[in-house]
C-alpha cells in the first residue's frame, strides 16, 4: 500500500544494524535513555500561521502536502510563507504552562523542534536573519523572543529532560535553495557535488548551529536531527565534526542522525508505527497525538484509548514513545490534545511503576496481555476481553498485586475486567 503522508522517514536497515562501538558515557546514556520512556515532542513554527503539513507544501515534489494547498502558485506559497514570520506572534505563550501539563501527563523528556525544513530559527541564532528574535516578527520585541530557551529553561524546573530538534535542511538558506534556482523538491537545488565550495559553507552554517545550540541552551540530553535526505546521496555533512564538537559541550549527548545509520544513529525513529518486530538498537516510536505533528485547524485527534495502548504496547517491546503536539498560533496548547494527556497522566500515577525504569519480560503470554520487567517484579497488564492467565507460568511468584485496586490476589489466576487494562504486580523470588 502506498504511503499517503511522503514526510515519514524510514530507512528499515538501520533499525536492525548492530552498533558500532561506542564510548562508554554514550552506553550508559542509552541506559538512561531506555529508563525514561516516555516523551513529549513540540513541532511549532510559521506552520501553525498557516495551518498547514508543516513545512511540507514548500516542497514542489511533495505534492502529496497540498491536498488543499494554501496558494494555488508554487511561488506565490514560497513567499506568502516565508512572508508568515511578520505575523507569528505567541501572545499567549507560556512555557512554565506547557511544562506543568506535561510533567502531569508523565512524560519525563521532550523535544522541541529548533527550526523545521523552512529554516525560520525557534531560537536566537547568530547565522541567520530569519529568526523568531528579529523583526519583522512581532514576537522578536517580547521577553520571552528565544522560545527555545524558555521552553528549554520551563521543563527543566519542572524535572524533565531536554532535547533539541533540528533539521538538516535548510529550504531557506541561499547555501541550499540558492536564490534564482528553482528547486523541485525536498533537496538542494545544486548537486554538492558539482559546487563542493558552496556545499562546504552549508556544512559549515549547520556545524555552527549546532554547536551554538549545544552552547547556549543549558544541558541538553538528545540531539534529533531530521531530514533524512541529507546525509545521503549527495548531500552529506561532515558528522565526525560535528559530533565532536557538540559533543565539546554536551558530552553525553545522545545524536538521532535519523534513518541514516553507523555510529550518529544513536537510537532510531519507527514513524507513526509500532514495530512488529523491535529493532536493534535503542528505540523510540513517534507518534502524533493528531494527524499532523504541527498544528492544523479541525486535526483528527486519536482517542485516549489508542494512545494508551500504544503506550503499553511500545513499552513491552522495550522501546520508548514520544507523543507529538502542534501548539496553536496564539502559543497555548490544543484543548483536545490537552484532553488526552490528563488523562494520560492520571493513568501513570497509578501504574507508572509498571512503564518507568522496566525492560521487556521473556515469558508467552496470549494476545491481549503485555509484560514489563523490573529487577525481579513482573508487570502483566490485561487488556478487556483478553483471556484469563494462570501465575504458574512466572517462575518462583510469590505476591500478586492488582494495581487497579491495591488488592492482594489469593488465586493463581489473573483475570481482565471492565477497565482498559487490568494491571498486575507479580513479585517473584
Amino acid at each position: 500500500m502506498a504511503k499517503i503522508r511522503q514526510d515519514i522517514e524510514e530507512n528499515l536497515t538501520t533499525d536492525y544494524e548492530a552498533y558500532d562501538e561506542l564510548p562508554e558515557n554514550i552506553q550508559e546514556k542509552l541506559e538512561w535513555f531506555k529508563d525514561q520512556k516516555i516523551g513529549v515532542i513540540f513541532h511549532w513554527g510559521l506552520y501553525a500561521v498557516a495551518g498547514i503539513v508543516e513545512s511540507w507544501q514548500m516542497s514542489e515534489e511533495d505534492d502529496w502536502a497540498r491536498k488543499n494547498p494554501w496558494r494555488n502558485d508554487i511561488d506565490e506559497l514560497r513567499a506568502d510563507y516565508w512572508g508568515l514570520n511578520h505575523s507569528f506572534n505567541p501572545y499567549q505563550f507560556e512555557p512554565q504552562t506547557w511544562a506543568k501539563i506535561c510533567k502531569d501527563a508523565g512524560f519525563r523528556y521532550m523535544i522541541f523542534t529548533t527550526k523545521h525544513h523552512d529554516g525560520f530559527n525557534m531560537y536566537d541564532t547568530a547565522y541567520s536573519e530569519y529568526k523568531v528574535t528579529q523583526a519583522p516578527c512581532p514576537f522578536a520585541a517580547e521577553k520571552q523572543a528565544d522560545v527555545f530557551g524558555e521552553v528549554a529553561a520551563a521543563f527543566r524546573q519542572e524535572g524533565l529532560s531536554v532535547g533539541a530538534y533540528y533539521s538538516k535542511p535548510d529550504w531557506h538558506s541561499p547555501l541550499y535553495w540558492v536564490p534564482g534556482e528553482r528547486p523541485k523538491g525536498r533537496y538542494a537545488s545544486y548537486d554538492p557535488q558539482e559546487y563542493p565550495e558552496r556545499w562546504a559553507q552549508y556544512d559549515q552554517f549547520v556545524h555552527d548551529q549546532l554547536v551554538e545550540i549545544s552552547t547556549n541552551y543549558g544541558e541538553l540530553d538528545i540531539l534529533w536531527l531530521d531530514g533524512g535526505w541529507v546525509n545521503n546521496r549527495n548531500e552529506m555533512l561532515d558528522m565526525d565534526r560535528i559530533a565532536k564538537d557538540v559533543r565539546a559541550k554536551q558530552q553525553d549527548l545522545l545524536i538521532v542522525d535519523r534513518s541514516i545509520g553507523g555510529k550518529y544513529e544513536n537510537y532510531v525513529t519507527p514513524e507513526r508505527k509500532i514495530p512488529e518486530v523491535p529493532p536493534t538498537k535503542a528505540w523510540e516510536s513517534n507518534i502524533p497525538l493528531a494527524k499532523n505533528w504541527g498544528f492544523c485547524p479541525n486535526d483528527t485527534y486519536k482517542s485516549f484509548a489508542e494512545i494508551l495502548t500504544s503506550v503499553v504496547q511500545v513499552v513491552a517491546m522495550g522501546g520508548n514513545i514520544i507523543l507529538g503536539v502542534g501548539p496553536k498560533p496564539d502559543g497555548t496548547l490544543p484543548r483536545e490534545a490537552v484532553g488526552i494527556l490528563e488523562p494520560l497522566g492520571q493513568w501513570l500515577a497509578q501504574f507508572g511503576e509498571g512503564i518507568y525504569d522496566t525492560r521487556p519480560a521473556t515469558y508467552e503470554v496470549p494476545k491481549g496481555w503485555s509484560l514489563t520487567q523490573k529487577g525481579s517484579t513482573i508487570y502483566a497488564f490485561g487488556e478487556k476481553n483478553a483471556p484469563s492467565i494462570s501465575c504458574e507460568r512466572f517462575e518462583k511468584c510469590k505476591k500478586v498485586t492488582l494495581l487497579n485496586t491495591g488488592e492482594v490476589i489469593k488465586t493463581d489466576e489473573l483475570k481482565t475486567g471492565d477497565d482498559l487494562y487490568q494491571v498486575y504486580k507479580i513479585e517473584c523470588e
